[in-house]
């Protein structure tokens, strides 16, 4: 299942145009499980790597309550702040700061929303990439037969982002 899911999140990146796709090679699932120390270490080496000004993650309720985007959530969050720490695992890189930490969130109080994206005329991406993810949701299928305006409103509405952390970057 974990090599089906992958192929899954590859195919649908591909639709999005990621250009890259990293695993930090936990099983489905588990990620809650994980080590602390080592799943941050592995983000950090990764945001070391790329060096991002934004890095968008789950919100602190992982969307819907899914274990594993909570997970992914807490350790993004932690990934950032040391990621900037040059004690921090110096033989990960060399110390980087992220400008910008954005939760997705489907739903906030209106105080805490800082930035909202309108993502309606990339609706049909993202639905074709959404539809690569059919080991995960057998809902998706009975949505095929949908008429566009539906996706539209689905997966076309506008992204709410709810920024935790900005940093300026100084000269």
């Amino acid at each position: 299942m974990g090599r089906i899911r992958e192929q899954e999140l590859l195919d649908a990146a591909a639709v999005l145009g990621v250009e890259e796709v990293s695993f930090l090679d936990y099983m489905d699932g588990d990620l809650d499980q994980a080590d602390p120390n080592e799943a941050i270490g592995k983000i950090v080496r990764h945001l070391r790597r790329v060096r991002p000004q934004v890095v968008l993650t789950f919100d602190q309720v992982g969307a819907y309550g899914h274990a594993d985007h909570i997970a992914i959530c807490q350790f993004t969050t932690a990934a950032t702040v040391a990621a900037a720490d040059p004690t921090y695992l110096p033989d990960h890189g060399a110390p980087h700061a992220i400008s910008k930490l954005y939760y997705f969130c489907w739903s906030e109080p209106e105080w805490a929303i800082t930035t909202r994206i309108d993502t309606r005329k990339w609706w049909p991406q993202v639905w074709r990439a959404i539809s690569y993810h059919a080991s995960q949701v057998s809902a998706y299928e009975k949505l095929k037969g949908l008429p566009p305006e539906f996706h539209k409103a689905l997966w076309g509405v506008p992204a709410v982002l709810s920024r935790i952390q900005h940093r300026e970057r100084r000269a």
